[in-house]
């Protein structure tokens, strides 16, 4: 779709900040509490989580239909996740040079082709960060390997992409941006918007 329906157009009042707090920041969030003003015109007393990072999700496709998942604990949820590639891209980085970066550290693998197929808001009620979804293709390796941060202990698997769709949707996989970026891949391979022979590939 090229061009936005009139459907898609703004409606009522915006909300208004008529005072705004730091109650906590650290490298890579900062929590402001606001004294706002509703679109009702009532007062309300709002908290925001502000990102110092854009989210970054990278689907890696090799040419025979088979994507890298990556694996670790994480800690807010205390389970072990199942996930396309992630990370972070700080706001004067490029999202794009951020997938990079994330996609050589994180599996040691570096793409010819970069496409760029989703741009989300994450829970956009109570937080400000956005999220970049790349599709990459071309894979091989990167000179070096992968790097991890000092946090992470990652494993990584080669799975056809069928199956891990199927996955994820079975409940598998809980990450939201491997779940919707492999049915962006999904619906991508379906619709014509991929290579015949990669949709082929991952929809076998």
């Amino acid at each position: 779709m090229s061009q936005k329906p009139n459907w898609l157009r703004a409606h009522g009042t915006p909300w208004k900040s008529a005072a705004e707090r730091v109650v906590y920041h650290n490298p890579w969030i900062r929590l402001t509490e606001h004294d706002a003003v509703a679109p009702t015109g009532n007062a309300a007393l709002y908290g925001v989580v502000r990102f110092a990072n854009h989210a970054i999700a990278i689907l890696p496709v090799h040419d025979d239909g088979t994507i890298i998942l990556v694996g670790q604990n994480r800690f807010p949820l205390g389970d072990y996740s199942w996930e396309i590639p992630e990370g972070g891209a700080p706001l004067s980085e490029a999202p794009l040079d951020g997938a990079r970066r994330e996609l050589r550290e994180e599996t040691g693998l570096e793409a010819a082709e970069w496409r760029e197929v989703l741009h989300l808001q994450l829970s956009n009620s109570v937080t400000d960060e956005q999220a970049f979804g790349y599709l990459a293709t071309g894979l091989s390796a990167a000179s070096g390997g992968a790097a991890p941060d000092a946090t992470e202990q990652l494993a990584t698997v080669r799975v056809p992409f069928r199956e891990a769709l199927d996955a994820a949707l079975a409940g598998h996989m809980r990450d939201a941006l491997t779940v919707v970026m492999l049915l962006r891949g999904y619906h991508m391979a379906r619709e014509g918007a991929l290579p015949d022979a990669l949709a082929r590939a991952m929809l076998r």
